[in-house]
């Protein structure tokens, strides 16, 4: 009896050791499942984490010298796990080569990116179109054409502005197209609200003058075929059709408004506010604007007011702010910069973009996309209409528009310190005033300038 209760004892002893190694086996192979899972998310969270610092740390560089771009970062970044930092520069092109301790550009969004050496700063884009992520069709075609050299895409167009007319919408009898406006339009129309006071000597009201404002006749001359162009000696021009707007204008001045003179005694007795004011007055018939200009007045001041795009009837230029996108030629990330621009160039961003722009309150303060008509037409069409109600019966039409040529990088300088005052000077009609030619401005201007 002893021994059978021994035996039962060794070998239910031996079962319960056996018992309880399997249960200890099992207890270690789950703690070390339970480890190995521990460790598998531990790893991914790390590799996370170092995947979301090394974006940080390597961050897509732009260039830009518009303010906008800074909230559309953000909305970039707040979507992807590649990050952007954008870096302001006044001038982008005088900017190049970047200097040793700074950080080297990926991408530059900016205007007067077009110019003859545009090959020296970028590199083609054509890749971009070539996995159907963006489709060349989605463009103006000739804002397309605008960013090649030889054939080969270097930029992309972001935005652009055109030149417009307004009035009063109780002056609308006066306009006779209800979408552009030509020269010989605008000076009938003006001259048909011109009144003078009984006697004939003062000037009750005055329909529009050249000498008002000098961006209208420089705008004017570009219509005309001034063909304002870099080349070697800073720039080129038709000086024939300059001479012929200059005689244009002049002879305006004479037969509609006396004098120069005249017309700059009556602009400072009546025309002295702003000029989204200026119409409120019922002096005068038109105002001139650029399109960015027109549509960041507030809601009940263009509701008073409309518009016409500037035409020769052939084609509207546009304003020569042209805003565009290149890949810096030794861009440090050229893959991403290229989700950078598949994202930006779609419509549904681009709408985002607007209603973010709507929610900051900034639509009276900055229009469009990056301050101007969007490159893409889809987005001009169905998009811009919500905001800028005034374009509903007047968008423009892709068939008119005309792109001015590649310019000097400082041709807002040479603009502003060159064309200005010498057209200023040349449709004065006071004959005892000495005009410098244009080359002698540009030739002291050189001086200066190097």
């Amino acid at each position: 009896m002893i021994l059978y209760t021994k035996l039962f004892t060794i070998q239910l002893t031996s079962f319960l050791n056996n018992t309880v190694r399997k249960a200890f086996a099992k207890l270690v192979l789950h703690a070390a499942a339970c480890a190995v899972v521990c460790f598998i998310f531990a790893g991914a969270f790390l590799f996370s984490s170092c995947s979301v610092s090394n974006e940080r740390k390597n961050p897509i560089v732009i260039w830009t010298d518009s303010e906008e771009l800074a909230s559309y970062v953000e909305l970039f970044n707040a979507t992807h796990d590649a990050q952007a930092v954008i870096i302001y520069k006044k001038e982008v092109l005088r900017a190049f080569p970047p200097a040793k301790d700074e950080q080297i550009p990926d991408l530059v969004i900016a205007s007067a990116l077009k110019t003859e050496n545009i090959r020296k700063n970028f590199s083609p884009v054509e890749f971009v179109f070539g996995e159907h992520k963006l489709s060349r069709s989605i463009f103006y075609s000739k804002l397309l054409e605008y960013g090649t050299s030889k054939g080969t895409q270097y930029l992309l167009p972001v935005s652009f502005n055109l030149p417009t007319m307004v009035f009063s919408k109780n002056n609308s009898s006066f306009i006779t197209d209800d979408h552009i406006i030509m020269l010989e339009d605008i000076k009938n129309a003006a001259s048909k609200f011109t009144a003078k006071n009984e006697a004939g000597t003062t000037f009750l009201t005055m329909g529009y003058a050249p000498s008002w404002d000098a961006d209208f006749v420089y705008n004017v001359t570009k219509l005309k075929g001034a063909s304002y162009k870099e080349d070697e000696k800073v720039f080129s021009y038709n000086e024939n059709a300059l001479q012929q707007v200059i005689q244009y204008c002049k002879n305006w001045t004479t037969s509609s408004n006396e004098s120069t003179a005249v017309e700059q005694n009556f602009q400072f007795k009546y025309l002295y506010m702003h000029k989204s004011n200026q119409l409120s007055t019922d002096k005068c018939l038109f105002v001139y604007m650029p399109s960015n200009e027109f549509f960041t007045q507030k809601h009940n001041e263009t509701a008073a007011i409309s518009f016409r795009w500037l035409s020769d009837g052939e084609y509207i230029m546009m304003e020569d702010n042209i805003v565009s996108l290149g890949l810096y030629k030794k861009a440090r990330n050229p893959q991403k910069a290229k989700i950078f621009m598949e994202w930006f160039f779609s419509k549904d961003t681009q709408k985002q973009l607007m209603e973010r722009m709507k929610k900051m309150n900034l639509t009276t303060s900055k229009f469009g996309i990056v301050g101007g008509f969007s490159s893409i037409k889809e987005v001009n069409e169905t998009v811009f209409p919500i905001y800028y109600r005034e374009l509903l019966e007047n968008l423009p039409m892709e068939n008119y528009l005309s792109v001015p040529n590649a310019l000097p990088s400082r041709w807002s300088s040479i603009k502003e310190r060159i064309i200005i005052p010498y057209l200023t000077e040349s449709i004065d009609t006071r004959e005892d005033r000495e005009v410098k030619t244009l080359e002698q401005r540009i030739d002291a201007w050189a001086k200066q300038a190097f």
